[in-house]
């Protein structure tokens, strides 16, 4: 990864509250509890803004700035640097967010945005900006700062909730992505090269597009592209409608050089609701799967298997016992529609899963054929059941069945090493499975270093088909494990 080559560069964040006309509504439930669930302010919780009807004058910023501004946050962190493969990983980052290079075992600071969605102190921003960070400082928009505590992360989607202690706080709403329109005039708001609450205009270029940034696998990338300017540090930032509501946030740009060129991108605040209320609500987020995957379906591929049509999603595969098999979805159907939306891209495909729980049924119309037919399909969680899952069991570290510890200095310098985890306890999971036995220092997964649980849960969360775990048993003697996710 050297400067000379396009940087795809993380510039992600968040906001939020609920939009009352058309916000999307995600049903929150868990079997046995009786707690009531956290929610986001709505809409007309806040008193209501006069806005000027546009016709043919300019578009008018001033409203949505002053709505946006005092409820985007400064975000630094302080890292500690770890070792030489993961500095030169990811060393473009550390100029991109403004990360000064002090040498290797040294820290380094970052710096990125937030946004307030509750009055209580709720923010939301980038997995990326704060993941791994040993304190996250927030800086309001009047200069007031604070020790921020890290809610939850997800790094299928690059989002990360975080908390201050602090009420009646500026807020942003979440208005419904789904209703954005291509063209719409957007303001992105952020804090980029460290100059704060800082606002630029532009318009929707495109919708639901996937730059392939986030690794592939089950990560979720239906970003809003805008020609907004978005730098370094804006990452985490919001990307604001006219009516200061938050329709994204701030989540990348393409580049050759590191700062803006044209194109940015935001992921949908649909999304970014859905992820915030799970990690509020129960500390994880409730993933749900469809259990199939497709192919766009263009001239090339409606010839190859000989289509009458040019439309929707060619149906490859179907996950015995997945929510589209049991829903009597077939390989080599078409689907045309989810809940009565034409549906042409995978990216939108996944978006529209993404905004949903496991237990919500989708509505899809597909062609097997020239027959149309219509199924209502329950989505499904990671191990193929429609419930929630318990918080306890959600996470990549109870799918792996394993109690982790960090090694002793004395045991890690008898080893030559200065990283891993080890596993102390062994339930029935996919490292018993694999033949890992108590003891073992898991080293590196699928070759990144691991350092802490949180390393785990990055190197897996959101990532599908086999991975690797290297590392050492106490005696010296090194193995090698692999498993399918």
């Amino acid at each position: 990864m050297k400067r000379k080559s396009v940087l795809l560069s993380l510039l992600f964040g968040f906001s939020g509250a609920l939009l009352a006309m058309g916000a999307l509504y995600v049903g929150l439930r868990i079997s046995g509890s009786g707690t009531s669930k956290k929610e986001l302010p709505q809409i007309n919780d806040r008193a209501p803004v006069q806005l000027t009807t546009q016709t043919s004058s300019p578009p008018e910023f001033t409203t949505s700035a002053e709505l946006s501004v005092p409820a985007v946050v400064h975000i630094k962190t302080t890292f500690q640097r770890k070792n030489a493969y993961y500095d030169d990983f990811f060393s473009p980052f550390y100029d991109f967010f403004n990360m000064p290079n002090q040498g290797r075992g040294g820290t380094v600071m970052g710096a990125g945005s937030g946004v307030i969605i509750s009055d209580d102190g709720y923010i939301i921003t980038n997995n990326h900006v704060v993941n791994g960070a040993q304190e996250i400082s927030i800086t309001l928009n009047d200069n007031r700062e604070y020790t921020a505590k890290l809610v939850g992360t997800d790094p299928s989607t690059d989002l990360a909730l975080v908390k201050i202690e602090e009420k009646n706080l500026p807020y942003l709403v979440f208005a419904n992505s789904d209703e954005v329109r291509v063209g719409e005039w957007v303001l992105a708001v952020g804090n980029p090269f460290n100059l704060t609450s800082t606002v630029t205009a532009g318009i929707v270029s495109a919708k639901a597009r996937d730059i392939n940034i986030l690794g592939g696998g089950t990560t979720v990338e239906s970003f809003i592209q805008t020609d907004a300017a978005v730098n370094p540090g804006n990452s985490g930032g919001a990307l604001v409608n006219t009516r200061g509501e938050l329709i994204g946030i701030n989540a990348a740009i393409a580049s050759n050089t590191g700062s803006y060129a044209g194109y940015s991108f935001a992921i949908p605040s649909n999304i970014a609701r859905k992820v915030v209320l799970d990690l509020m609500n129960f500390g994880v987020v409730q993933r749900a799967y469809i259990g199939l995957t497709v192919a766009e379906v263009d001239s090339k591929l409606a010839k190859e298997y000989g289509l009458e049509d040019v439309e929707g999603l060619y149906v490859t595969e179907v996950i015995p016992n997945g929510a589209a098999y049991n829903g009597g979805i077939d390989a080599g159907d078409i689907i045309l529609s989810i809940n009565g939306e034409k549906i042409n891209q995978n990216s939108r495909m996944n978006e529209i899963i993404a905004e949903h729980s496991p237990g919500d049924k989708l509505q899809i119309e597909f062609k097997r054929g020239k027959k149309l037919i219509s199924k209502t399909i329950e989505l499904q969680n990671r191990r193929g059941e429609s419930e929630l899952l318990d918080p306890k069991d959600a996470s990549i570290i109870s799918y792996l069945g394993a109690t982790f510890e960090e090694p002793s200095k004395d045991e890690l310098s008898r080893l030559r090493l200065d990283h891993g985890l080890k596993v102390v306890e062994l339930s029935d999971g996919a490292l018993k499975s694999a033949g890992v036995q108590n003891g073992f220092i898991v080293t590196s997964i699928n070759s990144t270093p691991i350092y802490s649980s949180a390393d785990i849960e990055n190197a897996l969360t959101g990532q599908s088909g086999g991975v690797l775990i290297e590392g050492i048993y106490p005696n010296g003697m090194k193995a090698y494990y692999g498993f399918g996710i």
